[in-house]
C-alpha cells in the first residue's frame, strides 16, 4: 500500500532547530510529504530519537517546503489537476493558519506567517507561485480561486521587505528571497487574470526593487558581501528566479554585469570536479543543498553559461540522488532573450577576489583557496589567512561549513578560529578583522592581517610551482600592548585521513588520503617546534567525525613555517624543502631545484 500523504496542518518553525543537541548532525528529514512527524522522534545518524516542539517546528519547515517544491514539479510536469487541488488546499490553509499570532518566533527574526521567518516564508512562496504562473501560462483552470493566495503574498513579502528597509537592510539576503515572491506572486497573478503586469516599478527598477539591492549587496568582484560561498548561491538563485520572463539583454547593464559576476564566482571557486568550499557560514555537505545547486545552474546555464557549471551540476546530482526529482529540468525556457554570452573558460591559474577577499591558486592537481578579506557579518567566521587544500574531487584540508544555527556550541565551533587552517596566538580567537592584499603575481599571491591580535603581524605567501605548491606563514610579534614572547601557531585541519611524520631531519612529512586522490606535504619551520596531533571534529555535516587536527607552535616572538604540498604523481617528486637566506628551496628527485620567496 502506497504511503498516505498530505499537507502538515500546522505552521511552521525554524528549520535550523532540526539538528541533534547530542551530536550536532542535522536530523534525518524521513518523508516531509507524509505530513505527519515521525512517531518515535526525528532520526539523528548516530543514533538518537529527538522530539521537542522546536524540532517538531523544524521538521513541519521542511515538510510545508518539500510540499511546495512537489507542486512545482507537478506543475511544471503538467499534472494540473492534482496541481491545482494541492494549492488550492494551501490557498485555505494560509487563510487560516497566517491570521494567527506567532508566540513562537524569536525576538531577532523578521517574522512570517505560516513560518516563524519571514525569509522561510518568501521561499515557500516563490515555489507556490511559479507553480501558479506555469499553470495559468497554459490556461489550466482552478487557478482564478487561488487569486487571494496570490494577494497576499505579494502583501506579506511588501510588509516584510518595508521592515528590513526602515532597518537599513537593502542589502540583506531575505530582501532577494522577499523580492523573488513577491514578483513571482504579482506575475502569477498577472497570468491567472490575463492582465499585464504593473508590478515592475515595486519590485525590480524602483529604489528598493532588485536592481537597486544586487548594486547594494554584490561587490565589483561579483561577490555577494557577506563572503559566504551558500549566500552568494542563495542570493543568485532567489535573483534569476525573480527574472523569470525577461530578458538578459533588456537588464540594465551594471546589473547584468554583477549577475554574470556572480556567476563567474562560482565558476572559478569550485575545483575541477565541481566541489565549491564551504567559505564562511553555509552546509558542508546536504542533499537539499544539492538540489538548490542543480537549480542554479540551470537558470545561470541560460542567463551566462560557463563550462565549469557542468562540474557544479555533476556533483551535485551525485549528492542529491535519489533525493532528484528534476526540478532543475523543468526550467528551460526561464527567460525570454537568449544568454548574456556562450559557454566558456578554463579556470585561471591564480584568481584574486579584492572586495570578498579570497584568492583561488591552481597548481598541478592542488586547488587552494586563501581567505583574508572582511570578516562577512553575522555569517562570517574568524578565519583570517586560512589556507584550505582541495584536489579535484578530495577535500584535503577544506573550509569546514556550519551546521545548524540552532546548536550554539557547534556552530560557535565552527565559526572559530580553531576550527580553520588558520593561525592563533596564545591559543585564543582571532578578532573579526579584515585583512588586505599586499602582492600578488601570475603565479603567487601575499596577503597580511594585523587587527587579528594585538601588537601581531601575520602575512601568508602562497605560490604555485610547476609541479606543486609552496605555502609560508609568518607570524611576528611587533611593538605594541603585550608585545614579547607569545605562543604562535599554525594550524593543520584535515577532512580526510592524515599521516604525520617527524623525521630526526628535515622537514615533518604529512600524507593526506583523499577517496582517490593523495597529497604529500613537507613542512619546516624558522624555530624548532614540534606538530602536535590530535583528534579534533571533522566538517560540519558530522561533527563526530575525528580527524588529526595538527598544530605547530613556537613561544617567541616570530614563527615562520613553510609547507610545500605536491599530489602524488603529479610530476618529479619533491625530496627535500628547506628555509633559507634567500626563500623556500624545493628540490625534486630529477636534480632539480627551486626557490620561492616568503612574503613577509
Amino acid at each position: 500500500m502506497a504511503p498516505v500523504r498530505r499537507i502538515p496542518r500546522e505552521r511552521g518553525g525554524w528549520w535550523h532547530a532540526h539538528v541533534c543537541p547530542a551530536h550536532g548532525l542535522e536530523l534525518d528529514h524521513g518523508d516531509p510529504l507524509s505530513g505527519r512527524f515521525p512517531e518515535a522522534g526525528a532520526l539523528c545518524a548516530r543514533g538518537c530519537r529527538v522530539d521537542s516542539p522546536a524540532v517538531r517546528g523544524a521538521w513541519t519547515v521542511l515538510a510545508h517546503q518539500a510540499w511546495a517544491r512537489r507542486i512545482r514539479v507537478l506543475a511544471e510536469r503538467g499534472d494540473d489537476a492534482e496541481a491545482v487541488r494541492l494549492l488550492t488546499e494551501y490557498a485555505d490553509l494560509y487563510r487560516e493558519l497566517a491570521a494567527e499570532g506567532h508566540d513562537g518566533a524569536q525576538p531577532w527574526m523578521l517574522r512570517g506567517r505560516l513560518f516563524h521567518q519571514a525569509l522561510t516564508d518568501a521561499i515557500w512562496a516563490v515555489n507556490v507561485a511559479h507553480a501558479v504562473w506555469t499553470l495559468a501560462d497554459r490556461g489550466a483552470s482552478g487557478t482564478e480561486a487561488l487569486l487571494p493566495l496570490l494577494d497576499e503574498l505579494e502583501r506579506a513579502a511588501l510588509d516584510a521587505r518595508h521592515v528590513l528597509i526602515d532597518r537599513g537592510d537593502l542589502a540583506s539576503n531575505y530582501t532577494t528571497w522577499l523580492t523573488a515572491a513577491g514578483v513571482a506572486a504579482g506575475r502569477a497573478a498577472a497570468a491567472v487574470r490575463g492582465t499585464p503586469w504593473d508590478g515592475a516599478k515595486q519590485w525590480l527598477d524602483g529604489p528598493h526593487g532588485l536592481y537597486a539591492h544586487l548594486r547594494a549587496c554584490v561587490g565589483d568582484d561579483g561577490w555577494q558581501w557577506e563572503g559566504s560561498t551558500y549566500y552568494h548561491g542563495f542570493v543568485l538563485r532567489a535573483a534569476l528566479l525573480a527574472l523569470r520572463g525577461t530578458d538578459p539583454a533588456a537588464l540594465p547593464a551594471d546589473v547584468a554585469a554583477r549577475l554574470v559576476g556572480m556567476v563567474d564566482v562560482l565558476a572559478a571557486l569550485a575545483t575541477d570536479g565541481g566541489v565549491l568550499p564551504a567559505l564562511n557560514d553555509g552546509p558542508y555537505r546536504r542533499v537539499p543543498l544539492a538540489l538548490e545547486w542543480l537549480e542554479l545552474c540551470a537558470l545561470a546555464e541560460q542567463f551566462a553559461p560557463t563550462a565549469r557549471l557542468a562540474a557544479i551540476t555533476a556533483r551535485a546530482r551525485a549528492e542529491a540522488g535519489d533525493a532528484d526529482d528534476g526540478l532543475d529540468a523543468t526550467a528551460g525556457g526561464w527567460f525570454t532573450g537568449p544568454p548574456l554570452r556562450t559557454g566558456s573558460g578554463a579556470a585561471d591559474s591564480l584568481t584574486v577576489f579584492e572586495d570578498a577577499g579570497y584568492a583561488i591558486l591552481r597548481a598541478a592537481g592542488v586547488h587552494a583557496t586563501l581567505a583574508f578579506g572582511p570578516h562577512g557579518g553575522s555569517h562570517g567566521h574568524r578565519d583570517k589567512l586560512a589556507l584550505s587544500l582541495y584536489g579535484r574531487n578530495a577535500c584535503w584540508q577544506p573550509d569546514p561549513g556550519q551546521v545548524p544555527y540552532a546548536h550554539a556550541e557547534f556552530r560557535d565551533h565552527y565559526a572559530g578560529s580553531a576550527a580553520h587552517p588558520a593561525f592563533r596566538v596564545d591559543g585564543a580567537e582571532q578578532a573579526e578583522c579584515a585583512g588586505r592584499l599586499i602582492a600578488r603575481d601570475a603565479t603567487s599571491v601575499t596577503a597580511e592581517v594585523t587587527a587579528a591580535y594585538d601588537g601581531v603581524r601575520a602575512v601568508r605567501r602562497v605560490g604555485a610551482g610547476a609541479c606543486h605548491l609552496v605555502d609560508v606563514l609568518t607570524v611576528s610579534v611587533e611593538d605594541g600592548e603585550g608585545s614579547g614572547e607569545r605562543a604562535l601557531t599554525a594550524q593543520l585541519r584535515p577532512g580526510v585521513g592524515l599521516d604525520v611524520e617527524v623525521q630526526p631531519a628535515g622537514p615533518v612529512r604529512t600524507t593526506w588520503y583523499g577517496d582517490d586522490e593523495v597529497l604529500h606535504g613537507w613542512h619546516t619551520a624558522s624555530v624548532p617546534l614540534r606538530p602536535v596531533t590530535r583528534p579534533g571534529p571533522g566538517p560540519a555535516d558530522d561533527p563526530q567525525l575525528a580527524r588529526a587536527w595538527v598544530d605547530f607552535t613556537a613561544h617567541g616572538t616570530r614563527l615562520v613555517l613553510a609547507s610545500v604540498y605536491q599530489a602524488a604523481s603529479r610530476g618529479p617528486a619533491v625530496t627535500g624543502v628547506r628555509l633559507t637566506t634567500d626563500g623556500v628551496e624545493v628540490r625534486f628527485a630529477d636534480g632539480s631545484s627551486a626557490v620561492h620567496g616568503t612574503g613577509a
